[in-house]
């Protein structure tokens, strides 16, 4: 009998991965998409008469549990969330309830269903924020610095919270930043490599970016969901960080993705812009995931060379088809 999954923000980069990944194990899967005028079904146009879509909210806990007795999943996979940010300043509302309170409203959901759910929540790096400790563990103190790390922070916090609580089989993913060619355009890494794309293809003739010193621990979401369905194939739940254990600047994503295009030099190509620095700002990220590999029998497999090769031959294919 097929495994079915319930996977929110399913036209989002992990979401799409997800259900990739998930199909490949012959999983039955519902995608959860908010009921809006003009679906964003970019990541997911392949996945038509492949998935089931529904429609739900994390805003709306009864659209929630009318979609887990639609699909009635064995895992509910929760992407859904405003991730960017940069925008999160802009609307701290907003991303807090969607964000945060959205998990909540999630897991009560799970909680009135009453058939056993799986239940994986996307935390992040962001939690970690101004890190006390470096790399980060899961057992290092949160210090967010911004109101998506905030939030994304009470997600991780009320999914431990319900584990305890209830007894549910909730787990988390500290995920470290992971990127694809489907990542949007509205994120720093896919701003590069598109802007490197236009500018080898005449297109454009330079990129504005904020911080370039910012470092990350940067992988590849086809790897990352592979850690994501491990934790919910274990025996019992638990939180894991994921991420490469390895640092970049944003300036060395330049220098990769420039270097894709033959470009050795980018300094006349990149301008820096304040409107697109944050106001907390967060120095360095990286990641330890110890746990996750001797638990999970899980690693990174792609390098960072070869995701931004990935990203930006995708870009460049991108603009080449549309024009």
């Amino acid at each position: 009998m097929k495994k079915r999954a319930l996977i929110t923000g399913i036209n989002g980069m992990d979401g799409s991965h997800m259900a990739d990944f998930l199909l490949q194990k012959n999983y039955e899967i519902f995608g959860l998409e908010r009921r809006v005028s003009n679906r964003n079904r970019t990541n997911t146009q392949h996945l038509t008469g492949k998935i089931n879509f529904i429609s739900g909210d994390l805003t709306d806990q009864n659209s929630l549990l009318r979609a887990l007795n639609e699909s009635r999943p064995d895992e509910v996979y929760n992407f859904a969330a405003q991730s960017f940010v940069g925008e999160s300043w802009n609307t701290p509302e907003f991303t807090s309830s969607v964000t945060g309170l959205g998990v909540l409203r999630m897991l009560e959901a799970i909680r009135e269903h009453r058939s056993p759910v799986k239940f994986y929540q996307a935390s992040t790096s962001e939690m970690f924020g101004k890190a006390v400790e470096c790399p980060a563990n899961e057992k290092t103190p949160f210090y967010p610095r911004s109101p998506y790390g905030v939030s994304k922070l009470y997600g991780h916090w009320i999914t431990k919270n319900y584990r305890e609580s209830y007894d549910m089989f909730n787990c988390s993913g500290i995920c470290f930043n992971h990127e694809s060619e489907r990542r949007g355009l509205e994120f720093v890494t896919r701003k590069i490599t598109d802007g490197v794309a236009k500018i080898s293809l005449g297109i454009s003739d330079h990129i504005t970016l904020g911080n370039l010193d910012a470092k990350r621990d940067w992988g590849y979401a086809v790897d990352y969901v592979e850690a994501m369905w491990l934790m919910l194939q274990q025996d019992e739940p638990d939180d894991y960080v994921i991420a490469t254990g390895e640092c970049h600047s944003v300036k060395e994503f330049l220098d990769v993705s420039f270097q894709c295009v033959g470009i050795s030099d980018w300094s006349n190509y990149v301008r820096q812009d304040k409107r697109f620095m944050r106001p907390a700002e967060v120095d360095v990220l990286i990641g330890d995931c110890s746990k996750a590999q001797k638990v999970l029998n899980w690693t990174s497999t792609t390098s960072f060379e070869k995701l931004v090769k990935i990203m930006v031959d995708s870009d460049v294919a991108h603009l080449k088809n549309k024009e």
